[in-house]
């Protein structure tokens, strides 16, 4: 459990398990000014892509998903990543994803308009804002029963209840699905957002293809065939959205499941992280697609939170100290960022350190680990955390996250998805689902 009552506690603590962090009381570092290409951002805190599961059924943003942006926009941080967005009916993760598409397209411009508009009036400026895009894959479940698309069979998925072959999507569904994500960007761009983020993260469609081993033909096996999907969607969205606007990827660096089953991981059946795809790709996500910046992450939410998500409590015995696995992250990212320079890095798992959340983001940033820090829990907890870091104040325990995992798991129950600790909105919702 977390225990630390100081900084000086927490960074003793980390130390002694081996797992030192990168720990700043200065905070003034989150205030800068930085580049994602073209662009400039306003400071160097960033909203994390969470899913509210809170559409309307047409896809298009309700009055709760509105809610929730607005609040963000007027809490301060530079850029608002905005949550999955579905590119296709059959790759929606549930009946109230988001799913931008011509019906839906001016909802998504009001939203866009509404952020930039309720933050400039609250905080003087816009932030960047990037909407991701994605085919659930493995995760479908448009009509709210499972109707997996998978990359390739997975026995540490399915155990011992194996999809059927016709799960398995066709080369013919994966250029479609290429074609959808490049569409959806364009749209994403004629709706007023500043960029858009073809997902290859978290085991959805596009992150399952990068570790697709087994897989015969031209989406698997060799290195080119599993990041085929990734380059080919970047490099057709290219063609349809106009010069300025950015193009990036929220990236699986590392998966943590053992080969052949995992990106980024040591070919000798170990966990171990190997970073050198990762590296291969994210340069030439720099050199040929000219991505600007990218938004790294690793393990799956769903099989292994504990690498992605350090919590104190998961749906099964932990396998290591939390801050363990705050610091694999953060290793994952610094090591990616020193290999590939000219390449901007957003970081995560950041909020595991409750009110140190920031002084680890900052320490994380003049350490050189990343260009700016992502907070996903945090931002449910509290949308006025930017504001609260800005100040130079810090968090206040009665606003950070607790790390509890109760928002993961009222997504898990089928419902729409907020703090449940610190949203009454969400309390009562997640009571009356307890009590069914």
């Amino acid at each position: 459990m977390f225990t630390a009552k100081t900084l000086s506690e927490l960074r003793l603590q980390a130390e002694a398990l081996g797992a030192p962090l990168p720990l700043s009381e200065d905070l003034s570092c989150l205030a800068e000014r930085w580049s994602a290409g073209s662009r400039r951002v306003k400071n160097r805190l960033v909203v994390q892509p969470m899913e509210g599961c809170d559409s309307e059924n047409d896809g298009s943003p309700s009055a709760y998903t509105r809610r929730r942006y607005l609040r963000l926009a007027a809490g301060g941080a530079g850029l608002i990543w905005l949550e999955a967005c579905a590119v296709c009916p059959e790759g929606r993760a549930n009946p109230r994803q988001l799913w931008i598409r011509e019906e839906t397209l001016d909802a998504f411009r009001r939203l866009a308009d509404d952020m930039r508009e309720t933050a400039v009036r609250e905080t003087g400026e816009a932030p960047l804002l990037i909407l991701q895009l994605t085919h659930s894959g493995r995760y479908s479940k448009p009509e709210g029963v499972p109707a997996p698309r998978i990359a390739c069979r997975n026995p540490l998925f399915e155990r011992d209840a194996p999809l059927p072959e016709s799960c398995v999507v066709s080369d013919e569904e994966i250029v479609r699905a290429e074609d959808d994500s490049a569409r959806a960007a364009a749209l994403a761009a004629r709706a007023g957002f500043d960029g858009a983020d073809i997902k290859a993260s978290h085991r959805y469609l596009g992150s399952e293809l990068l570790s697709a081993f087994t897989r015969p033909g031209r989406y698997g096996g060799s290195f080119e065939n599993r990041t085929r999907f990734l380059r080919s969607a970047l490099a057709k969205a290219r063609q349809l959205v106009p010069g300025d606007f950015l193009l990036t990827s929220r990236l699986n660096a590392y998966d943590g499941f053992p080969y052949p089953y995992g990106f980024g991981v040591a070919q000798d059946k170990t966990l171990a992280p190997d970073l050198s795809e990762p590296i291969r790709l994210l340069r030439i996500l720099r050199d040929e697609l000219r991505l600007p910046l990218v938004n790294i992450t690793i393990g799956n939410p769903y099989v292994n939170p504990h690498v992605n998500r350090p919590a104190d409590w998961q749906p099964y015995p932990l396998p290591e100290q939390p801050l363990r696995g705050v610091k694999r992250v953060l290793d994952c990212v610094g090591a990616l960022k020193a290999a590939v320079p000219g390449l901007a890095f957003v970081g995560s798992a950041l909020s595991y350190p409750r009110v140190f959340a920031g002084n680890l983001a900052a320490g994380a940033v003049k350490a050189g680990i990343m260009d700016a820090a992502g907070f996903g829990r945090l931002s449910f907890a509290n949308p006025n955390f930017a504001r609260d870091l800005l100040s130079g104040k810090g968090l206040d325990s009665r606003h950070a996250c607790v790390a509890c995992g109760k928002c993961s798991q009222i997504m898990r129950l089928g419902s729409r998805t907020g703090c449940v600790v610190r949203d009454p909105e969400y309390t009562a919702l997640y009571k009356e689902l307890m009590q069914k």
